[in-house]
């Protein structure tokens, strides 16, 4: 459990910061941007999950958002060279099941909607502009993860969860919007 006595500790003063393993790295590092990301992401899908606190979608979102910390530690553990990425006591990682439960979520959804006929914009209703907002900063933090990956060792089933919850999010956006029915259709070349 964590105990936070005191909020600040001044140790980042000098534009670094602490990793779970008590090594440091400066806070622009491609692993501090990562774990920057996926922090608005869960902020993002803490704003979604608001509006949808009356519904059943509301109970995954939280879910998720818990993944979404357990995501933060696994970046925050630098790996060794011979790191399978195995969980222990000490260490959290994303495992396969967290992966497999988002694609069951995904599934489940989608059977509520209609085959896309034409891309939608990112909008209608107040719940669907909110999910496709945390959708778009899902792929920030994918796109901040796959240049930590070039630099760092990186878990492989991290960078499946955060592809996979971009797509999960599209799908509930969608659904938020009377199962696509609601969603607003891209025209190509309508304002020409």
């Amino acid at each position: 459990m964590v105990k936070l006595n005191k909020i600040y500790t001044r140790t980042g003063d000098d534009g670094t910061t602490g990793l779970v393993d008590g090594s440091r790295l400066p806070k622009h590092d491609a692993r501090m941007e990562a774990i920057g990301a996926v922090d608005e992401a869960n902020s993002a899908l803490g704003l979604a999950a608001v509006t949808l606190a009356d519904t059943p979608f509301a109970d995954p979102l939280y879910r998720i958002q818990n993944d979404l910390f357990d995501l933060g530690a696994d970046i925050a553990t630098p790996a060794s060279d011979d790191d399978d990425f195995a969980p222990s006591e000490m260490v959290l990682r994303i495992v396969a099941g967290q992966t497999a439960w988002l694609e069951q979520a995904i599934d489940e959804a989608n059977t509520r909607l209609e085959p896309l006929t034409s891309f939608v914009l990112p909008g209608g209703s107040e719940a669907a502009a909110r999910l496709h907002v945390a959708r778009a900063a899902a792929r920030r933090a994918e796109r901040a993860m796959t240049a930590m990956a070039a630099q760092h060792l990186t878990n492989r089933h991290a960078l499946a969860y955060i592809n996979r919850l971009s797509d999960y999010l599209f799908v509930l956006a969608r659904v938020a919007n009377d199962d696509g029915r609601a969603d607003v259709k891209w025209v190509p070349g309508a304002n020409r």
